[in-house]
């Protein structure tokens, strides 16, 4: 034992004795990892010394630290999307390295949602377009799509009232596609369709695919027609990380309309008998005018994990005002998703949990014509002090006292949940069920106080004070269950999809009003106290009211993706899919899609032979898709009540048929075709592409006259009418300068949209071949000023054609004969197309600069080659307009066309006189960023930065910013309201950091 023992401590010692010159010969070397162009930390960066396995990772702040011999000459570093580097290891102790982002690498790994599922970039066959989070503008809004305005060639997203938090906006791709049914796409959220794209925080999207080409909408079947949005929100990761976003912005009147004031007033409207004067002098739009609105957002984020167990959690806070007296918004926002997987994992499961909850004051979008239209001699306040009763004019009433008195809140609740659980049955097999729950809960309230001056000066008994609420319930419960194989023989790829969709919709509303209550203090929360029943005794239909209804959507699809050699690529999708919307003979319906693409570079003719190009991918696709957004119970017999029958004294509530009954009742359709080009040019420095799409939109629906009897009403809802819409969209990426210190990368978007309305009617279905729409409000009678006919484009307008001002002041016309007379001379029969209100050409310009620490982002937006009538310059731009109404400041401006109209006798008459061209150019946006990189313990890095939102306008349109004007729909580039509210400059300052 003792021999033993010696023997042990020998050979030990033996060992300490060999080692001891290897230790000696070492050193200890540390260092960071950061990225090149942004100094940002990289972690789990690998560094290894180059020839020898020993070796480490770069931790979450970039961090390394490793024994290297002293014979080591250099260290190797490998991360995905840089390029692979060695570097030479001198007598310094410390190392700080910076890595180049691999353009070629960043190429590859752009994944594409489809979906039901994901693609690389290279893989795709069909029209879908990519922005990743870092692309989106940055803009204080109440929608997150506003940051992607401009972003997608054909999606237009527009919004008439930016200034308003409470406003969202119209969206609407590759033009208008129906006459009744809805025309926004689908937006998918986080794979759940029918996502409530309301409940997102701008901080936590990772990416959105829009979804353009028929092929790839039609796996959603009769909600695709529209195309699909899909957002992607950030998931957790091994990296523990928080991150802080907070921002203040200022919302300032800008392109405002402008009025006289009180002196130019009494000169052109008083002396001239068209007003009096009231002794004031008072800037009506500026007392309703709350500029700068102030608004803040706060986001922070959570994130961490291990490799199989991850969480992502984020709130957001955001308190913004409107420019006007009374619109606010204050709401409060979480979104938290943990993965999870099992060691072996098989399975892997997910949970995602966002509530919302919103205070909202609504704006009163009247508010600002009436201050445009209001005697500026007026005084706001009468001699007592109290609010002055106002009732000559356009409106007759107060604007300032009705933003300070008058209620219209809400509130909102939100709930988004949805949960998944996958199953890695084999390498290559694999099902997931998800299910999801959306709701949404609005709470209106509205109050009118006693004390308003038009009750006052009334001498109202009954229907003083008045107070509603309303009450709506809208929840959507989905079930979705896929199931997905690949298999690779050799160089055939497949990758095969089959799902299961269940979709159940319910909507409850209740409402409830009254007047006369003994106090003002109660606002809406007494309702009972109100004295007044409804308007009738014994009947209280207008004071009360409630409804409930619903729909089921169910869905089996499959779709198959083929490629032979990352070279030929191949996609089919069906799509069988059912709604209780229908009419019992069209309950089911077939939705299929193919699309297929061929890289061109991959031919062995093509590669390495063409250095300059990188990638050529010619790509076409067809697919049919529908629209369902329309109510529910249309083609059902319906009954209603139909009057009261007495007896006996009493009033008996009488019920019949409210509706007709059609069996027949169907989706819309829509038949797509696109045909596109991909390109990546010059090492990938220009990247884009080119797409050619026709999509004709078949039994669109719209109610229809019918003979009395045998139907009991004379319209019935159903399918008749065709729509076709055809373009070229263009998108480019170009890496200008590409430098160490210095980056200036440029984006251009473009696209063409031409429309053409083929039919109104079908075999049994007869309508007339044409529709005017877009009638104009009062005073006077104008009628309409948009025609929509077969074989024309939606947007005409068809009004009278002038043919200028005669000595007297008076609007002169063209007949259909060529005659010119006075506009109130002609008659229905002599109007003519004049215009179009849909832009031919809609496109944007991005410009993205980086210096060292520094970036910035220039974004430039616009329309082109079309018409707007200037609605506000008719009802209010001339100098004959309404007597004692302020006008514009064109109607006194002898440089303005308008300043000629001085006869009564053509006023109110429209005419393509009012046409303006709608063309323009914005300064949309531009940004300015300070990225500052700290070694400190507990914060990483910061950034400071500055946007400024709508900055200028280049435009000929007099009627302020030709942006307000709506071009989406089917009344383009027409305002039929009276309402005004004015456009904004942003100018947004914030600060992210990273801890």
């Amino acid at each position: 034992m003792q021999i033993t023992a010696l023997l042990k401590t020998f050979v030990l010692s033996f060992f300490c004795l060999l080692t001891l010159p290897a230790l000696a010969q070492t050193r200890v070397l540390s260092g960071k990892v950061t990225d090149a162009a942004n100094g940002t930390p990289l972690a789990g960066v690998s560094i290894a010394v180059t020839g020898l396995g020993t070796g480490t990772t770069s931790d979450a702040n970039g961090d390394f630290r490793l024994n290297i011999p002293q014979t080591a000459k250099s260290l190797t570093l490998s991360y995905i999307g840089y390029n692979r580097q060695e570097v030479p290891i001198t007598t310094s102790a410390t190392l700080n390295i910076r890595m180049e982002a691999s353009s070629k690498a960043l190429q590859e790994v752009v994944v594409v949602s489809v979906g039901y599922g994901t693609l690389d970039k290279k893989e795709v066959s069909s029209a879908i377009t990519h922005v990743s989070s870092k692309d989106l503008l940055s803009v204080a809004s109440n929608n997150p799509l506003m940051s992607l305005q401009g972003k997608v060639a054909g999606l237009n997203i527009t919004n008439t009232a930016t200034g308003d938090p409470n406003s969202s906006p119209n969206i609407q791709l590759r033009g208008a596609s129906s006459r009744n049914a809805g025309l926004g796409p689908l937006y998918v959220i986080n794979n759940v369709p029918g996502g409530n794209i309301d409940n997102i925080n701008q901080n936590d999207i990772e990416s959105i695919d829009v979804l353009k080409g028929g092929a790839a909408s039609a796996i959603y079947g009769t909600r695709g027609s529209n195309g699909v949005i899909i957002i992607t929100t950030k998931k957790g990761s091994t990296q523990s990380k928080m991150f802080y976003d907070g921002y203040a912005s200022f919302d300032y009147l800008t392109n405002r309309l402008q009025n006289l004031s009180p002196e130019d007033f009494i000169k052109n409207r008083v002396q001239n008998s068209q007003g009096q004067d009231y002794g004031a002098k008072t800037d009506w739009l500026g007392a309703v005018t709350n500029s700068p609105a102030f608004s803040q957002k706060h986001t922070l984020q959570l994130s961490g994990g291990s490799a199989k167990t991850n969480y992502f959690a984020s709130a957001d806070y955001r308190n913004a005002d409107g420019v006007d007296l009374r619109a606010h918004k204050k709401e409060y926002g979480a979104r938290i998703s943990i993965n999870h997987a099992t060691d072996d994992n098989i399975f892997v499961g997910t949970l995602t949990v966002a509530p919302r909850f919103m205070n909202t004051s609504n704006a009163d979008a009247g508010n600002f014509n009436n201050a445009l239209t209001l005697n500026p001699t007026y005084p706001i306040y009468d001699t007592d002090g109290k609010y002055n009763y106002l009732n000559t004019g356009f409106f007759s009433n107060n604007p300032v006292e009705n933003a300070n008195l008058i209620k219209s809140d809400g509130e909102i609740k939100e709930l988004d949940i949805n949960g998944s659980l996958k199953v890695n049955i084999l390498k290559n097999l694999s099902t997931t069920v998800t299910l999801s729950e959306i709701s949404r809960s609005v709470r209106n309230m509205n109050f009118r106080p006693s004390t308003l001056s038009t009750i006052v000066h009334s001498n109202k008994i009954t229907q003083t004070n008045f107070a509603s609420q309303e009450q709506q319930e809208n929840d959507q419960k989905n079930v979705e269950w896929t199931g997905n194989y690949s298999l690779n023989l050799k160089q055939h790829h497949f990758k095969l999809l089959g799902g299961y969709s269940y979709s159940l919709y319910n909507y409850k509303q209740f409402y409830a009003q009254n007047y006369d209550f003994p106090f003002d203090a109660y606002l809406w929360n007494n309702l009972g106290s109100g004295l007044y029943n409804g308007g009738a005794a014994g009947q209280g239909q207008s004071a009360v009211g409630s409804t409930q209804n619903g729909s089921t959507l169910i869905a089996f699809f499959g779709r198959l993706n083929y490629d032979f050699n990352s070279k030929y690529i191949l996609t089919a999708s069906l799509r069988h899919e059912g709604s209780s919307k229908f009419g019992m003979n069209n309950k089911w319906g077939d939705f299929p899609a193919v699309s297929g693409a061929w890289r061109i570079t991959e031919e062995d003719f093509f590669k390495d032979k063409v250095s300059w190009i990188n990638e050529l991918k010619l790509r076409a696709d067809y697919g049919i898709t529908g629209n369902q957004d329309f109510g529910n119970y249309l083609s059902l017999l319906l009954y209603g009540g139909a009057g009261y029958f007495p007896f006996n004294g009493v009033q008996y509530q009488v019920y019949g048929p409210s509706s007709n009954v059609n069996p027949d009742l169907s989706w819309e359709r829509a038949v797509n075709f696109n045909a596109g080009l991909d390109f990546s040019l010059l090492d990938n420095r220009l990247t884009g592409s080119v797409d050619y799409y026709v999509r004709t939109n078949k039994d669109l629906l719209g109610y229809y006259n019918v003979p009395l009897p045998p139907n009991p009403q004379s319209q019935t809802f159903t399918n008749v009418g065709t729509m076709k819409n055809s373009g070229i969209e263009v998108t480019l990426n170009g890496s200008v300068i590409k430098g160490t210190n210095f980056n200036y990368n440029l984006t251009l978007t473009g696209a063409f949209n031409k429309n053409k309305f083929i039919s109104f009617s079908n075999d049994i279905y007869k309508g007339a071949i044409f529709q005017d729409v877009a009638g104009l409000p009062s005073p006077g009678s104008p009628g309409n000023i948009q025609r929509i006919e077969e074989g024309h484009s939606i947007g005409e307008f068809y009004t009278l054609r002038s043919a200028g001002v005669d000595a007297n002041g008076a609007l002169l016309v063209y007949k259909k004969d060529g005659q010119v007379v006075p506009a109130n001379q002609a008659s229905n029969d002599d109007k003519q197309y004049v215009g179009n209100g849909l832009p031919k050409f809609i496109g944007s310009l991005g410009n993205s600069f980086r210096y060292k620490n520094f970036d910035l982002n220039i974004f430039l937006r616009g329309s082109f080659g079309y018409k707007i009538f200037n609605t506000t310059a008719f009802y209010i731009g001339t100098p004959s307009s309404q007597a004692d109404a302020n006008v514009l400041r064109s109607a006194y401006d002898p440089k303005s066309k308008y300043s000629k109209l001085t006869s009564n006798s053509t006023t109110s008459i429209a005419s393509d006189y009012f046409l303006e061209s709608g063309s323009f150019v914005k300064i949309d946006n531009v940004s300015m960023g300070y990225t500052h990189t700290l070694n400190l313990k507990y914060l990483k890095s910061l950034r400071f930065y500055a946007t400024g939102r709508n900055l200028h306008t280049f435009t000929k349109y007099t009627g302020g910013d030709p942006d307000l004007v709506q071009v989406n729909g089917l009344v383009p580039g027409v305002n039929t309201s009276l309402n005004y509210y004015p456009s904004t400059l942003q100018l947004l300052i914030g600060v992210q950091a990273t801890f």
